[in-house]
């Protein structure tokens, strides 16, 4: 059986072999979302002894819910205990996240009309951001620099952070990172029960107005169910990566950054576009050929075998139309020439220019955020960002002349929704005042 599909872009039955390799149901099981229905009702319910409770029977540990919380002290100790090479990669690559996240700080505005009316925007920070980031096995320390720097950078006013710590073994890279980030408040608890006290507040945890960062099926249920109370970042699909290639770069480079997405697990999707047949098929036997050097082999493997693919397209132009179609989290432009390419580019969540752009840097250390819209959302929604950490309220200061011009539009308007009130409060400001018996 063939390690990956092959799909030619002009072929008859392309359109549903297409269609297929892109399926994937984002809707939550029904089993997983009702028992985060009811942790969260609980949590509601009853606070800290229920979250307390919930950490005792998943993770199997915590005494007290004070006793889950990790002083900045451990924090900054985990830090200083990293060896020198993994402490200094992790500051060069928040140091990079924030000097690219600066450049999104939106200011407040405002113009002025000819009669003195000031029409603008004022632009505030969150005052509380919850961060959910994996704990135990898994460490996610990148993504935690990712999600806590843009929030830091736009002034949220606290930023606390939940991960789960399973028999109480707490991750050092996730500490470390949380002391680089400058998190104000670290709690070992995890799943759908820390979604919901972020949510709804207990006794010692508060509500948060938004909840961001990645986690299982139960905190995506969940965050999914206190959409609403809070806001949160987005429900993510499984991880995307689309390459277009001219085959100018060697073909393990490509093999491998296919490789990068399929790695996270086996429903992720990896796709190389390319007019050249014969390059198709050296990516083809240098994935055969690399997969096995790979720890992960049995994943990559799992996920190139379903939801993979080598597409054989007619030209670069077509591959950049197929690519809008697909609007994936990653795409790469592996080509000679991405800026001939980049105009015809309109759905991706991260775009990567040129041979050298693998990827993997962006994940981790270019600057750019690796939280991505992923299932085609790219289509309308974008990468997180300072601006989701940031609120706009209108400003409208109307002068009086101004009232003048605008009174007798909106009362006009409002006399022809049927609403007196609102062409009534617009009327009294008139000068001098006209009959106003329509308004009354």
């Amino acid at each position: 059986m063939s390690l990956i599909r092959r799909l030619v872009s002009g072929a008859e039955d392309f359109p549903a072999a297409l269609e297929l390799l892109l399926r994937y149901d984002t809707d939550d099981d029904s089993a997983v979302d009702q028992v985060a229905a009811a942790i969260l009702r609980d949590v509601k319910a009853r606070g800290d002894p229920a979250v307390l409770e919930y950490t005792q029977r998943f993770d199997h540990h915590g005494s007290t819910l004070a006793a889950l919380e990790i002083p900045a002290a451990e924090l900054h100790a985990a830090l200083a205990a990293l060896p020198g090479a993994q402490r200094a990669a992790l500051e060069e690559a928040a140091a990079r996240i924030v000097a690219y996240h600066e450049h999104q700080r939106t200011p407040s505005w405002r113009y002025t009309e000819a009669d003195g009316t000031e029409l603008g925007q004022q632009v505030t920070p969150l005052d509380r951001v919850g961060l959910y980031v994996p704990g135990g096995k898994a460490a996610y320390p990148s993504s935690l620099l990712m999600n806590a720097l843009p929030a830091r950078v736009a002034g949220v006013g606290e930023i606390v952070l939940v991960t789960p710590t399973p028999g109480g073994a707490k991750n050092p890279l996730v500490l470390a990172a949380a002391a680089i980030a400058g998190v104000d408040r670290v709690i070992a608890i995890g799943g759908a029960q820390a979604v919901g006290a972020l949510a709804y507040g207990t006794q010692s945890i508060p509500a948060v107005d938004k909840i961001v960062g990645p986690g299982n099926a139960y905190v995506a249920a969940a965050k999914r169910r206190v959409f609403g109370v809070v806001g949160i970042d987005m429900i993510a699909g499984p991880s995307e990566i689309l390459v277009i290639s001219d085959g100018s770069a060697a073909p393990d480079w490509v093999a491998m950054d296919l490789f990068s997405q399929a790695e996270h697990d086996e429903v992720a999707q990896a796709i190389l576009l390319c007019p050249d047949r014969a390059y198709l098929d050296a990516v083809e036997r240098s994935l055969e050929r690399l997969l096995p050097s790979l720890p992960r082999e049995a994943i990559i493997r799992a996920s190139l075998m379903h939801r993979c693919a080598l597409i054989e397209v007619e030209d670069l132009a077509a591959a950049c139309a197929l690519a809008n179609q697909i609007a994936p989290e990653h795409l790469e432009l592996s080509v000679q020439d991405p800026e001939a390419l980049l105009p015809r580019i309109r759905h991706a969540g991260a775009i990567f220019m040129g041979i050298f752009s693998s990827e993997a840097l962006g994940d981790y250390c270019a600057g750019p955020n690796h939280v991505l819209p992923t299932a085609r959302t790219a289509r309308f929604s974008s990468p997180l960002g300072v601006y989701d950490f940031q609120k706009r309220s209108n400003i409208v200061k109307v002068s009086r002349a101004g009232a003048q011009t605008l009174g007798r539009v909106a009362r006009e308007l409002a006399l022809g929704e049927g609403l007196q009130a609102h062409a009534g409060a617009a009327a009294m400001r008139l000068d001098p005042a006209p009959d106003n018996s329509r308004g009354k």
